[in-house]
């Protein structure tokens, strides 16, 4: 192992080593503080080591979730994404009914309380497992209206995998004509109040 406090130095190289120290150092700084400001907020949707290798229900805080935001949870090993939907995205699924492979999901894996084009209990809100139902990548959030590359104006923002081009809709609906079969899953889940989901526990049916 090579000692670098051994190492001669050429004329000149004290002066560089020192500014290299010196840039690098600044930039940690600057990076630790921008960690610092991001981790309260982060740290919140994070479930303890012990609670995920149990697999235990995670608690998740959406009270600082914007609309059109989306956060990622993990959940049992998965990623599970929850979608703050405007009003204008719940309003844009009954349009795609022709576009979608299942467009009521009677052949997808959700609970039994979870139903219609919104697939949610709450319409604002989408939980679904990110992981594509054709080999298990993990789809992109893509939110933009319109956008070429993924469908031209009939493209109302969705997920997209880039894997093998699967689409889905902004319910995790599959688009027809693409190699993914199914619908995204919908994890079990409920909301405790306003502000907290719960993930891995079924919502209490009336």
């Amino acid at each position: 192992m090579t000692d670098i406090s051994e190492t001669p130095e050429a004329p000149g190289d004290s002066s560089q080593t020192r500014r290299r120290f010196l840039t690098a150092a600044t930039s940690a700084v600057g990076i630790g503080g921008v960690a610092g400001v991001a981790v309260p907020f982060l740290g919140s949707w994070n479930p303890s080591e012990k609670a995920k290798a149990a697999g235990a229900p995670v608690r998740a805080d959406i009270s600082k979730l914007e609309s059109g935001q989306m956060v990622v949870i993990e959940w049992r090993g998965k990623p599970v994404y929850v979608l703050r939907r405007t009003p204008e995205q719940v309003a844009g699924l009954a349009t795609l009914n022709d576009e979608v492979k299942d467009p009521q999901s009677q052949a997808s894996t959700q609970p039994d309380y979870i139903a219609g084009e919104g697939r949610a209990i709450n319409e604002e809100f989408l939980v679904i497992v990110g992981l594509c139902t054709h080999l298990g990548c993990a789809p992109k959030f893509r939110p933009e209206v319109g956008a070429t590359d993924l469908g031209g104006d009939e493209w109302l923002g969705g997920f997209f995998c880039p894997c093998h081009g699967s689409k889905f809709d902004l319910a995790g609906r599959v688009y027809k004509g693409v190699p993914a079969s199914a619908n995204l899953e919908v994890p079990p889940h409920k909301f405790e109040n306003d502000n907290v989901l719960v993930i891995g526990v079924d919502a209490e049916v009336a």
